[in-house]
């Protein structure tokens, strides 16, 4: 390493604390269905999430490439630049968490990365051609891909288990659905602790400490894997209700055909260095499953609130990430101004966040929202079989299961 200013050394700190809150954004991906269905207690998912993801970091290098040699120009792109991205992606991060709403990380991050860029470069230090067939692309196919998969798989897990013993089944569906949480785990550290990688690789070449066309040191990729694994660790408690119980009511069966689906796409994509959205594909895939169920159905006020988030999310960060990159060009001032904005903006939403606080205690308590006309169709037409155990509903875990609940102080976003 030939130098490391201090300027580089302010981007790999924010780099890492980006990565911070991706972990804790996305730990619902992996464990908000196998905490709902009760497979596992939530301490402990969190727990077993956070060492999988720090697993995960090591296995591919392939996304942490597509940010750092693929998406934009490193000819001409500052510390500051990639410092700006990841304020405007750090803020999408704490707001959406803030509402409860599963929005991509990834994208949040590519947002910011575009939006200072073009501040800084123009349009032309964009890959336009990267950024359609290795993010926007899949964006769009993954939740489709997944939902599919999960619905097909679903259905047949249903009618397989159909004659079997219900108490039986559920115990085993369980077991499979913590095999498959650990799976979504590994894979979200394989995609999305390389994006922080691929960041401060990117930074490290336009500060000129490596050399381009670097793979992402050793250091880099530890420090990225422990970062999201401690923020995995700490649990997204709003997002994880959201996912768990705010888009559908699903079943350990329902929970397992979910989380093999979206692991078998999150893994795919890693392989071919798809910067995809895990958030997308889990999501996609917790849909599939709730409407895969006979009387299963999916709440689509959430779920539209959701496909909102999406669509804002590379806008957003993007306009963000613009604005501070227009003013750290006025020196180490205006780089000293945007940080001070970033932590003091980080303050107030956590701040505001213990207004309504949501953790493991109420994680599965959640406001029933009124069932709409497609919801009452759908339900209507396709009603739960008759004097199965599966129709009983399951209580989130063994140590809620009694016959009175403590209402939650948080609305269900």
């Amino acid at each position: 390493m030939e130098s490391f200013s201090l300027i580089l050394a302010i981007v790999v700190v924010t780099a890492l604390a980006f990565d911070f809150t991706n972990g804790f954004h996305d730990t619902a991906n992996a464990m908000a269905t196998t905490i709902s269905t009760g497979a596992m207690r939530p301490k402990v998912a969190v727990a077993m999430s956070a060492v999988l993801n720090l697993v995960g970091a090591f296995l591919s290098v392939e996304v942490a490439n597509t940010i750092s040699k693929g998406l934009v120009d490193e000819a001409g792109i500052r510390p500051e630049v990639i410092f700006a991205a990841l304020v405007g992606a750090i803020l999408w991060n704490l707001l959406t968490w803030l509402v409860g709403l599963p929005s991509s990380s990834s994208h949040a991050l590519m947002g910011g990365l575009i939006g200072a860029t073009i501040a800084s470069a123009g349009v032309g230090a964009v890959h336009g051609d990267v950024l359609v067939t290795k993010v926007l692309i899949p964006a769009i196919a993954a939740p489709l891909v997944a939902g599919i998969a999960a619905m097909l798989a679903t259905r047949l897990t249903y009618s397989l288990g159909r004659k079997a013993d219900g108490k039986a089944s559920e115990k085993g569906y369980r077991a499979g659905q913590i095999a498959s949480a650990g799976l979504v785990s590994l894979a979200h550290g394989t995609n999305d602790a390389q994006k922080t990688m691929g960041v401060i690789t990117l930074a490290l070449v336009a500060g000129g400490a490596v050399a381009p066309d670097s793979d992402p040191p050793m250091w880099v990729i530890l420090s990225a894997g422990i970062a999201i694994a401690l923020g995995t660790y700490l649990g997204g408690w709003r997002i994880i209700r959201t996912m768990g119980k705010g888009l559908t009511d699903l079943r350990p069966q329902q929970g397992f055909a979910a989380q093999t689906s979206a692991a078998t796409v999150i893994l795919a994509s890693s392989h071919l260095g798809f910067s995809l959205s895990t958030t997308h594909s889990v999501s996609g895939s917790v849909m599939g499953a709730g409407l895969g169920r006979k009387g299963g159905v999916v709440r689509w006020s959430t779920a539209t609130r959701m496909f909102v988030a999406w669509g804002l999310t590379l806008p957003a960060a993007a306009l963000v990430a613009a604005l501070a990159e227009y003013v750290t060009g006025f020196g180490d001032w205006g780089t000293a101004v945007v940080a001070v904005f970033l932590v003091a903006s980080s303050a107030a939403i956590w701040k505001i966040s213990r207004r309504e606080v949501v953790d493991h205690t109420n994680v599965c308590d959640t406001d029933e929202e009124p069932a709409g006309v497609v919801t009452t169709a759908m339900a209507a037409v396709t009603p739960p079989p008759a004097g199965t155990a599966t129709t009983d509903p399951v209580p989130p875990f063994p140590a809620q299961a009694s016959t009175e609940r403590t209402p939650s102080t948080t609305t269900t976003v």
